[in-house]
């Protein structure tokens, strides 16, 4: 394997809803991404979209975007892991350029959450048996909730921060979908109960928007980008996949086992990381990843937000520029979101929300229930 650099990125803001479709959307970032790499024509183009089937009856997204970015004839291919989709699709764009399958990749995601009955649909995610007897992703991180608060004796308001610190960050990210909204702890508490113990704003919104990224061989890497970022490592785990199955429910195995190996092939400790960029779909999920990734012990990662040792200045800065909660999570793009993100971070381009000294950034992106994730750890 040859290492792989991010010469590339384009985001479009994130937005309730917008009147552009799949192909349209998906083109325009890849179109930007291209520009900005100072390509014209790629090697293959990797889409994630995990509803467009469903909710906009169009399937083959990949070639349909790769038609009509202009680049027929390349090879185009979907990549799908539920929720984890985008950062499945990075790692196969990682993995065709370091076996040097392809010198120039194009990833995508889009998404069009706001057409159409969406959460049926991503609950399909789960086990369809669990699904025919009411289980949803909402009900099963409510359910994760309500353990871990028992079991470690939370406070009501033990989780505000997570939701508080992403829409804090979110002001300053033009592509957010709640840059104008201030969220204090009150707000959280006050917010209406979806399904106990979850509230309104312990959950990411639902949502239309479109990110890519190019990637390339590092050694040519400065050829295309003046501030090109590496990937140093990527990795992927799954646990079992009914929650109830689970040895513990309350430890992401996969989370953990995704962590470690990442860790192992960039040869950094978990104290390497300067701000770690995790899938808070759910407040409660958020607080499991930073536990299972070694940044606070079982039961311990609410202290962190509690603490607010997950702000910009904290110990372990998260949702940097807003998160899944305050961004917006589009599946299909959101893991695109969050490494243009760390690639602003990395390069110091972040403005009010820089990272100091930032060298190292890790994301993860978690499919169903805590049953695919994976990691990404970038570097400059």
């Amino acid at each position: 394997m040859r290492p792989v650099s991010i010469v590339g990125t384009a985001q479009i803001p994130v937005q309730a809803a917008t009147q552009q479709g799949l192909r349209q959307l998906g083109s325009q970032v890849v179109r930007d991404a291209m520009e900005s790499a100072g390509v014209e024509r790629v090697d293959a183009l990797f889409a994630s979209n995990m509803l467009g089937d469903e909710l906009q009856g169009q399937k083959h997204i990949a070639a349909l975007i790769a038609d009509e970015s202009g680049l027929a004839g390349i090879e185009a291919l979907q990549v799908q892991a539920a929720m984890a989709s985008g950062s499945a699709a990075l790692r196969m764009g990682f993995l065709a350029v370091g076996s040097r399958e392809a010198d120039l990749a194009v990833i995508v995601g889009v998404e069009k959450m706001s057409e159409g009955l969406a959460m049926p649909a991503m609950s399909k995610a789960l086990d369809a048996r669990e699904v025919e007897d009411g289980a949803t992703l909402i009900s099963k991180n409510a359910d994760l909730m309500r353990i871990y608060r028992k079991r470690y004796d939370v406070p009501e308001d033990g989780f505000v921060n997570f939701p508080v610190v992403a829409h804090r960050n979110a002001r300053n990210n033009p592509n957010a979908l709640f840059k104008d909204m201030s969220v204090k702890p009150r707000t959280v508490m006050k917010s209406r109960m979806v399904h106990d113990p979850l509230r309104l704003l312990d959950c990411s919104p639902i949502c239309d928007g479109a990110a890519a990224v190019v990637l390339s061989p590092a050694e040519e890497a400065r050829a295309h980008s003046p501030h090109p970022v590496r990937i140093l490592s990527s990795s992927v785990a799954t646990d079992r996949f009914r929650v109830g199955d689970r040895p513990n429910p309350l430890w992401l195995e996969a989370a953990q086992q995704s962590a470690i190996k990442a860790y192992r092939q960039a040869n950094v400790h978990r104290e390497d990381i300067d701000f770690f960029e995790v899938h808070d779909a759910f407040s409660i999920m958020a607080c499991m990843q930073l536990e299972a990734a070694g940044f606070a012990d079982q039961g311990q990662g609410w202290h962190l937000a509690e603490e607010k040792r997950i702000e910009l200045r904290g110990d372990i800065p998260i949702t940097t520029m807003g998160g899944l909660k305050a961004r917006g999570h589009p599946i299909g793009a959101t893991a695109l979101y969050q490494v243009s993100e760390i690639v602003l971070q990395l390069t110091g381009r972040a403005g009010k929300n820089q990272v100091r000294g930032a060298k190292i950034g890790m994301m993860q992106s978690v499919g169903g229930a805590g049953t695919t994730v994976i990691t990404h750890i970038l570097g400059v």
